[in-house]
């Protein structure tokens, strides 16, 4: 097989990412309107919803449908029920122990979580609190560099000179 194909015009074949700037840079915008003198609306280029709007939208829809079934399970009174031909739904007693069991749940999550931090957490007289291997001392330039004296790269500040500044010279 040949390279370019021959169908293909040669001014579209590139090879390199200077040829591709070159190509964006020297492109004029195609016009092909067909046979009128407008140009297409903008529903033409529209390819539908996005995915995530649509789950989002679904999700919505379901979760409004749900609580609704379970209000309407939750507080219709049984015999309601019987008398509309419901006869197979669980007992009542789940209507406030789900809930319960889940608020129970997200509180001791948050609990444990808290209390995980806690224990990963150094003593506050741990110099580990101070630096870390992650650390950078501040560099110091030369007078000779005063001219030329490049950006000064990340570092941490020292505790010294932030005992300065809270508290001054004691």
């Amino acid at each position: 097989m040949e390279w370019p194909p021959p169908s293909t015009s040669p001014s579209l074949v590139v090879r390199s990412p200077r040829q591709t700037v070159s190509l964006i840079r020297n492109r004029r915008p195609h016009r092909d309107w067909g046979n009128s003198s407008r140009p297409p609306s903008f529903a033409a280029h529209d390819h539908g919803p996005k995915p995530s709007e649509v789950y989002g939208f679904v999700g919505s829809i379901t979760t409004v449908i749900a609580t609704a079934v379970y209000l309407a399970w939750a507080y219709t009174p049984e015999p309601a029920l019987r008398s509309l031909g419901i006869t197979y739904y669980p007992s009542k007693y789940w209507a406030l122990a789900v809930p319960s069991f889940v608020i129970v749940a997200v509180a001791l999550s948050m609990g444990i979580y808290m209390g995980l931090n806690f224990v990963a957490t150094p003593p506050p007289t741990s110099f580990n609190t101070i630096f870390d291997e992650n650390s950078r001392e501040r560099m110091t330039f030369s007078p000779a560099m005063e001219e030329e004296r490049p950006i000064e790269p990340i570092s941490d500040i020292s505790i010294d000179h932030i005992n300065n500044l809270m508290f001054g010279d004691r």
